[in-house]
């Protein structure tokens, strides 16, 4: 059976996607969470990972004695070995372009990712209204989430990215999130897909374990000084 290790649920944006994309798929896998101790050398999150993975990074797929890391890979390998889950779309257009968002994600929106880390449990809507009015790399990403997201909805005539569920829905589920926790300003048709997305049964799960951890990380979250 695949192994994934995974972080915190309520912080690991990166650990979200495949996990989500695994339960989203019906697809069969064991669940290893190594806690956020810390991120140096030392701790116990770093110590766990040193003899499992080159990066010392969460999401971590094993699957025998194969050690899949990066959640790109980890997609890839996981749609090669269930074809017929269907992860990437069928058609070659649509897959090309939802590998490019999906790199676009990996590799950008780094406004959004910093200064809105993820933060499932929390409500955070005046720090998203000053991040809003004093990040302009924040309204640029979220401005360039609207026109893919409206540009694709309108080309696969939804209800998700590419009609049907993918590794590109997979991959957007942690900015849903993020989306919800500082309460960013979208247009409703993209509020209805930001709900879609957390309504399905495998984002749902996450989200669910992800309210039920009760684990504060003081470290992870600057702007509150408790839950």
């Amino acid at each position: 059976m695949l192994k994934l290790y995974i972080g915190n649920k309520n912080y690991s944006s990166w650990s979200m996607r495949p996990w989500v994309l695994l339960r989203q798929a019906d697809i069969a896998f064991e669940e290893v969470m190594l806690r956020f101790d810390a991120f140096t050398p030392d701790s116990q999150f770093k110590t766990a990972l040193k003899a499992l993975s080159p990066t010392g990074k969460v999401p971590l797929l094993v699957d025998d004695d194969l050690v899949v890391w990066d959640t790109l890979a980890i997609a890839e390998y996981v749609a090669e070995q269930f074809p017929e889950k269907h992860l990437w779309p069928a058609d070659k257009a649509a897959r090309a372009r939802a590998r490019s968002i999906c790199a676009e994600m990996h590799s950008g929106f780094t406004g959004l990712r910093g200064h809105c880390p993820m933060n499932i449990e929390a409500s955070l809507p005046e720090t998203g209204a000053l991040i809003w009015r004093d990040q302009p790399s924040v309204r640029a990403d979220v401005a360039r989430l609207i026109a893919m997201w409206q540009a694709l909805l309108n080309d696969h005539k939804g209800p998700l990215l590419f009609g049907d569920f993918s590794v590109a829905d997979a991959y957007f589920a942690p900015i849903c999130t993020r989306l919800k926790t500082y309460v960013l300003p979208v247009p409703a048709d993209i509020a209805a897909y930001v709900a879609r997305v957390c309504a399905l049964p495998g984002v749902q799960a996450w989200i669910s374990q992800a309210q039920a951890e009760h684990d504060f990380l003081a470290f992870e979250e600057p702007y509150r000084l408790a839950p």
